[in-house]
């Protein structure tokens, strides 16, 4: 047996009525006939009246050959080897949550495919080890590898892994599995017209900036008067854009109590590299503009001192 020639998980078998993914290996008058990828490739077919719920008048327009279908598992002939699937019968939600199963599964393959290559081993022992004792253990592997990333004792220690396999193991975790940073900004501008407006301002990004907690650091930025920006860096981009509304949100209510106004120009977002180059770009200018400002200012009172 090879390193990869393995199913994913511990059943030998689809049960019926699970929702499987298939590739279309072959099809003639009777039908489709299917290879299981998450059951090591074994054969299936898919009838011509389960094809679809319309009449059908060519098999090739509904399936293609090396296309992956979500279909429903109707009968297993375990002693025979015949598995009996249907397309017709998956609903759109079935077909949407057997998609990201079979994505989640294909991961957690590749990882434990390309550990046992890496080290001579065979997946199906590792899989045995702890890969299929994870699924029970989490629901899915994939969960259970993302939580070893930061928490390996809770997650893999009761498996006693030798230190080379665990070294293997979570540099492709970490490679396939690690929080991708994602850059996050909202734009703003505040004004305050009242005697002490200058520092009501301060207030008020001060209290943006104190919505930070130990995970998030939020930075509050001065772009060119009144525009300000708040940027952070994320590993939770759903969680960190909360954050930064409760930050616009503080600074609001400050620069409220204080007679002035924000208006939010950018909602919390991620941003490509290219907006945070523009960004910056914009700051140096701005920065390039005071100076040559001052420096005019200076040349002035020089030139008065000269009369």
């Amino acid at each position: 047996m090879s390193s990869s020639s393995c199913r994913f998980y511990e059943a030998e078998f689809p049960e019926p009525d699970e929702v499987v993914m298939v590739k279309i290996a072959s099809i003639n008058d009777l039908g489709a006939y299917v290879l299981l990828e998450e059951y090591n490739n074994i054969q299936g077919m898919i009838s011509v009246a389960d094809l679809s719920r319309r009449r059908i008048r060519s098999v090739q327009k509904l399936v293609r050959v090396g296309k992956n279908e979500a279909v429903v598992t109707l009968r297993v002939d375990k002693e025979k080897g015949y598995i009996d699937l249907s397309k017709r019968q998956a609903s759109p939600e079935e077909v949407r949550k057997c998609q990201e199963k079979f994505e989640r599964s294909k991961t957690v393959h590749s990882i434990v495919v390309n550990v046992a290559k890496n080290l001579g081993l065979e997946a199906e022992d590792l899989y045995k080890r702890f890969g299929w004792p994870l699924y029970k253990k989490y629901g899915h592997a994939y969960d259970a590898f993302k939580l070893a990333i930061t928490d390996y004792d809770e997650v893999l220690g009761e498996y006693n892994l030798e230190p080379e396999l665990k070294k293997e193991l979570m540099t492709f975790i970490t490679r396939r599995l690690a929080p991708k940073n994602s850059k996050l900004r909202a734009d703003f501008e505040m004004t305050c017209y009242s005697f002490q407006g200058v520092e009501a301002i301060r207030k008020a990004l001060k209290a943006a900036e104190a919505v930070s907690t130990k995970e998030t650091d939020l930075q509050v930025r001065l772009i060119a008067p009144p525009e300000y920006v708040i940027t952070t860096t994320s590993v939770n981009k759903d969680r960190d854009i909360k954050l930064m509304e409760e930050a616009l949100a503080a600074a609001d209510r400050v620069i409220r109590e204080e007679g002035g106004m924000i208006k939010v120009t950018m909602r919390p977002k991620a941003v490509t590299e290219h907006e945070e180059k523009e960004l910056l770009a914009a700051m140096e200018y701005a920065e390039r503009s005071v100076a040559q400002i001052a420096g005019d200012d200076d040349d002035s009172d020089q030139d008065g001192e000269l009369d």
